[in-house]
C-alpha cells in the first residue's frame, strides 16, 4: 500500500494522493463544466448562498502572501482574500487534522464530541454540518481526504475530484456545500516543484532554527502549499464556469499549523491560528480584514445561519453546551462577514491530546486560552518529557536532527529545542510583545493577576467541556480507530505521513 492510499485509507472517498494532485495539475479543464450547464446553475443561491470551502493540511496560517508571507506563492488564495475578507485571528482548538476537522463540521469543540485525539472519532449520534445544511434543502458533498467517523455523523456526498463541476451544476434548484480537502501540504512534501525556491533566499520567522536542512525543507513545504493553491484555483474556476460566482461563500483555510517548533502538536499560534479568508461577493466587502478572534466551532453555526437557518436552535447530538443543552459551542460571525460587527469571541480555546499520536508520550495533555493580548498555556503533566514524530528523525538531511546538532553550540537553538521537550508547568505570552511566544512571563509577579484570570477561565472551559486533563488524555485511545477499536499502527514507511 503506498503512502497516498494508506492516507486514503481512513476515509478519502476512494482518491489516491497522486490521482488528487493530478486534478488539480490538469487544471480548469480537468473540473470545470460546459457552456450548456452555465444558466441552469447560475439560477442556485440566489436567497441562500452555495457554499465552497477549501481545506489545505498542516498550512501555517502565515504560510500565504496575503498573510505576509514573503517567499511563498499563492496567487489564487491571494486573490480570494483581495476580493473577500481575510481574518488574522482565526483558531482551530487543536494543532491535529482529525479533532480539527471534526469540530469544525461539528461546532462542538474536540472532548465534548468525542474527537480530541488524532485518528479519533465523535460520540455516535453527533451530528454535523451535513444533517444540518441538508435539513435547509441543501446538497452537501465533499472531495478528497475525510479524517472523521462515524460516517453517520458525517454522510457527506462522496464526490470525486475530477467531478467537482457536475457536482456544482446537478441541479439549478438546488443550493449545494461542496467541502474541497486537498492532502497539501502534509509530510511527505512531494508535490509541486521546490526548485521554484530558492533556500538561501528565504525569510525565517524567529521561532524557527535556521539549519540548510530547514530552509530545504521549507523549499518542499512551499512547493506542497503552491500546490494546494493550485487546486484552489481550479475550484475558483469551476465555480465562475458555472455562472454561480456570484452566490457562492467561497471559504479557504489552512486547517493547523506544520510539524516545526511551535507549529503541530502545540497549542502555540503557530499550531492553533488558522488561515481564513472568505469571499461572497454579495455579503462580504472586497479587500477587507477582520480583527475579530474566531474559532473553527464558529463556522458551522455561521453556515446555518447564512444558509437561513437559526444556530440557536439547532441540536448537534451532545449535551454540555454552553447553556447546558445540545447546541453549538461556537457562534455565528455572519455579523462580521457582513461588516455589521468587529468582534466576536473575547477568547478562544486549545486542547493538545499527545497520547496516541505517533512516537507520543504516554500522558502530556496540553489547554490554553488565549485573549487578544494574552495567551496561557497549561503543561498537566510537564514533569514528563513530551514527544512525537519528529524525535524519532535519524537521517543527518532531517530537520530535527540538524536542530539537535546545532543546540549543541547555539543557546538559541538549545533553549528551543530545550523547551520543546521539556516545559514549565504554566506558560504565559504578551501576544503584543512575543507574538512567537519566546518569553515565557509566567513567573512574574506584575502578570500575576492576569495569569489568575486566564487560569480561573480556562478552568470553567473544562468543566464546561467534561475535560479532566489528565484522566481524558488517559482515556484517548478509546476515542481512536472504528468502533470501539484503538486504531492499527501503520507500518513504519507509512509512520511519517500518517502523524
Amino acid at each position: 500500500m503506498t503512502k497516498a492510499d494508506s492516507e486514503c485509507r481512513g476515509g478519502a472517498g476512494g482518491c489516491t494522493r497522486r490521482g488528487f494532485l493530478k486534478v488539480a495539475g490538469c487544471g480548469v479543464a480537468a473540473i470545470a463544466v460546459g457552456r450548456g450547464e452555465v444558466i441552469e446553475a447560475a439560477e442556485a443561491g440566489k436567497d441562500r448562498p452555495n457554499i465552497v470551502m477549501c481545506i489545505a493540511d498542516d498550512q501555517g496560517w502565515h504560510d500565504a502572501g496575503c498573510y505576509g508571507n514573503p517567499d511563498v506563492k499563492t496567487p489564487n488564495i491571494d486573490r480570494l482574500a483581495a476580493e473577500g475578507m481575510r481574518f488574522d485571528r482565526a483558531f482551530t482548538a487543536t494543532a491535529m487534522c482529525a479533532p480539527t476537522r471534526q469540530q469544525l463540521y461539528s461546532g462542538v469543540f474536540p472532548v465534548r464530541n468525542g474527537a480530541y485525539p488524532n485518528h479519533s472519532r465523535v460520540h455516535a449520534g453527533t451530528k454535523s454540518v451535513v444533517h444540518h445544511l441538508t435539513a435547509l434543502g441543501y446538497r452537501v458533498g465533499l472531495a478528497g481526504k475525510t479524517h472523521f467517523g462515524p460516517r453517520e455523523s458525517f454522510p457527506f456526498e462522496r464526490v470525486s475530484p475530477k467531478d467537482v463541476g457536475g457536482f456544482i451544476t446537478r441541479d439549478k434548484h438546488q443550493p449545494f456545500c461542496l467541502v474541497y480537502t486537498s492532502h497539501s501540504p502534509h509530510l511527505p512534501w512531494s508535490a509541486g516543484d521546490s526548485k521554484a525556491y530558492d533556500p538561501a533566499s528565504l525569510k525565517l520567522t524567529p521561532d524557527r532554527i535556521d539549519t540548510p536542512q530547514l530552509r530545504a525543507s521549507l523549499c518542499k513545504y512551499y512547493a506542497e502549499i503552491t500546490s494546494f493553491d493550485g487546486e484552489v484555483g481550479a475550484v475558483m474556476a469551476a465555480v465562475k464556469s458555472a455562472g454561480v460566482d456570484a452566490d457562492t461563500m467561497f471559504i479557504c483555510t489552512s486547517e493547523q499549523g506544520p510539524p516545526f517548533l511551535h507549529g503541530k502538536w502545540t497549542c502555540y499560534d503557530g499550531g492553533l491560528r488558522v488561515g481564513f479568508v472568505v469571499r461572497w461577493p454579495r455579503r462580504v466587502k472586497a479587500g477587507s480584514v477582520a480583527k475579530a478572534m474566531v474559532q473553527y466551532v464558529d463556522v458551522t453555526p455561521t453556515l446555518v445561519e447564512a444558509a437561513g437557518g437559526d444556530p440557536t436552535k439547532i441540536d448537534t447530538g451532545r449535551r454540555g453546551a454552553p447553556d447546558g443543552g445540545t447546541g453549538f459551542d461556537g457562534r455565528s460571525f455572519l455579523g462580521v462577514l457582513e461588516g455589521k460587527a468587529d468582534t466576536h469571541n473575547e477568547y478562544v480555546y486549545g486542547v493538545h491530546t499527545t497520547r496516541g499520536i505517533i512516537n507520543g508520550s504516554e500522558c502530556y495533555p496540553i489547554r490554553s486560552i488565549r485573549s487578544e493580548t494574552h495567551k496561557y498555556i497549561r503543561n498537566l503533566n510537564h514533569q514528563t518529557p513530551f514527544r512525537n514524530i519528529l524525535q524519532r528523525a535519524t537521517s543527518a538531511d532531517d530537520y530535527w536532527v540538524s536542530w539537535v546538532g546545532k543546540a549543541k553550540t547555539d543557546p538559541a537553538a538549545a533553549k528551543l529545542v530545550g523547551l520543546y521537550i521539556n516545559r514549565p508547568a504554566e506558560e504565559l505570552y504578551d501576544l503584543a510583545k512575543d507574538p512567537y511566544e519566546l518569553n515565557n512571563i509566567a513567573a512574574d509577579p506584575a502578570r500575576a493577576k492576569i495569569k489568575a484570570d486566564l487560569s480561573k477561565r480556562l478552568d470553567a472551559w473544562m468543566a464546561q467541556q467534561g475535560d479532566k486533563g489528565n484522566a481524558t488524555e488517559m482515556q484517548a485511545k478509546t476515542r481512536q480507530g472504528r468502533g470501539g477499536k484503538a486504531q492499527a499502527k501503520p507500518k513504519k514507511k507509512q509512520q511519517k505521513k500518517q502523524s
